[in-house]
């Protein structure tokens, strides 16, 4: 039985090989075999070696003497990030899919260590969300810990977050809390996203966890911090959360900053994979 890391690359191979990789089978030897290189083409982080092996193992490259960098660590321009020796076709035949793991993952790591480093000195974490592409949660969220960043909730069963329409659906945030504690279990937390201190204020007397502040001004955040001074409950900036604002947001004193465009608008990391015949 197939793991879902490797139902989702076997397909990904499927979409790009499509019958066969007739370019690849015309001009390589079939019993070819090379020596591959991937060089990173720019600093940044690193994450999706595991896709990255795997689309290679699963077109039965026969891959010999792998040496690797490991997720989660800095690259720079120029660095040997992984070498081994395969069978040509088959490196060939993988190489656009295993790049697009590589790149789309090491350029979500990357853009997330800008925001961390952005946050330095700072109590505030930059956590990722559910803008995730389509069947690349779990990696894309991954890679967002690789860069320094933290997980948010994986998926709509792991915890309340009660938004704009659930609110309108309810009648109001405190019916809408009411009703999720009467709806769950006692462990599970209740987070409210709220746009305005009125808003705020609601959320803070119903009883709620956490409280997201979304788009809110910088001002209106720091008085959304005072006003909770005392209380047991986690503050969360969301929404304009950019590489320029993210640390005044922090110093408002906020518990963690959620950036949706940590995994929906990285660009990928600039990578080549380069061989030699053997």
């Amino acid at each position: 039985m197939h793991t879902p890391l490797e139902d989702l690359v076997n397909a990904a191979l499927d979409e790009d090989v499509g019958e066969r990789d007739i370019t690849t089978e015309a001009t390589v030897p079939a019993d070819a075999r090379c020596q591959a290189r991937l060089i990173a083409k720019q600093d940044g982080v690193l994450s999706g070696m595991e896709p990255f092996r795997m689309a290679f193992d699963l077109m039965d490259a026969d891959i010999v003497d792998w040496d690797a960098l490991p997720d989660g660590v800095g690259v720079k321009k120029g660095n040997l990030v992984a070498r081994f020796t395969a069978h040509t076709r088959a490196v060939l035949t993988a190489e656009r899919t295993a790049m697009n793991f590589v790149q789309h993952l090491s350029g979500v790591a990357t853009l997330t260590a800008r925001y961390a480093a952005k946050l330095e000195g700072l109590p505030a974490k930059v956590c990722n969300t559910r803008k995730t592409t389509p069947m690349m949660r779990r990696l894309e969220k991954m890679a967002v810990v690789h860069g320094g960043g933290v997980d948010h909730r994986y998926n709509l069963f792991n915890g309340v977050l009660i938004k704009e329409n659930h609110i309108t659906a309810a009648g109001c945030i405190r019916e809408a809390i009411n009703k999720a504690r009467h709806g769950t279990h006692h462990l599970m937390r209740v987070a409210v996203e709220v746009s305005n201190l009125d808003e705020f204020d609601a959320a803070l007397e119903s009883g709620a966890d956490v409280i997201m502040l979304d788009n809110m001004s910088l001002d209106k955040m720091r008085k959304a911090v005072k006003r909770a001074e005392g209380q047991k409950v986690v503050l969360e900036g969301s929404g304009n959360a950019s590489l320029e604002r993210i640390r005044a947001m922090a110093e408002t004193g906020v518990d963690f900053i959620s950036v949706g465009a940590l995994t929906h608008s990285a660009p990928a990391l600039d990578m080549s994979l380069l061989i030699d015949n053997v």
